[in-house]
């Protein structure tokens, strides 16, 4: 500890007072600035990639035949009137009751933290396309999802994250419901091959489609609405 003061220096005050308002000299020392904001990562979309994230939707019963309102389905099959958040809301069927909510029916826990690593805003197609993503990777699943085959590997990996796949048993990790990997294979590569014909811009947006607006506040009810623009 430093206890003495500068020699011409009467008290402690005067003496760092003299000391600290003397110009110090230049030393040629170069001032870093400070780094840039960290830029959210975001996960391109590949045929490879939507065909996984509809399977997803299938096996959670979001699907809706590839149209956007699979991203506003509540558990147990309510719609959500808006996509401006998650909406953190317990919803009961007659044997569970669980705050899932969009497309892949994210738990408000997994979304939060999604949000908070990604940068998310939203609650969106492509919010809750690149959250799905992100979750799927930090399965270590990302890698097999670009070869572009589901495998029994690939839905293992991914079934504590979505109780619909099932483990190498064939079980769910839950105990929950659970599609048989059969069904989850054939709706995978019927939709890949469907996928691999289109042009990029169709791929990409593949799953999100205009349904006119529906009076009712249930999956079925906006699934006629759509059936009735079908020619």
């Amino acid at each position: 500890m430093l206890t003495t003061f500068p020699a011409h220096a009467t008290d402690a005050t005067e003496a760092w007072d003299r000391v600290l308002n003397q110009p110090r000299p230049n030393r040629g020392l170069a001032f870093l600035p400070p780094p840039p904001p960290s830029i959210p990562p975001a996960f391109a979309i590949t045929p490879e990639r939507r065909a996984l994230l509809n399977t997803i939707r299938y096996a959670e019963g979001t699907w809706a035949n590839g149209h956007d309102v699979g991203y506003r389905v509540m558990f147990g099959g309510s719609l959500m009137p808006t996509l401006e958040r998650h909406p953190d809301r317990v919803m009961y069927s007659s044997r569970y009751a669980s705050a899932a909510a969009g497309a892949y029916q994210f738990m408000p826990f997994t979304w939060n933290m999604v949000t908070q690593k990604m940068g998310l805003s939203g609650f969106g197609p492509d919010s809750q396309d690149q959250g799905a993503l992100f979750l799927i990777q930090r399965r270590g699943a990302l890698h097999l999802a670009d070869r572009g085959e589901l495998t029994e590997e690939l839905a293992a990996k991914l079934s504590p994250e979505w109780a619909s796949f099932p483990t190498l048993a064939g079980h769910s990790y839950y105990g929950q419901p659970v599609k048989r990997f059969e069904d989850l294979k054939r709706f995978y590569e019927d939709n890949l091959s469907q996928l691999r014909q289109m042009p990029q811009q169709q791929w990409e947006r593949v799953a999100i489609q205009q349904a006119k607006p529906c009076t009712g506040d249930t999956l079925d009810c906006q699934l006629e609405a759509i059936r009735s623009q079908t020619p």
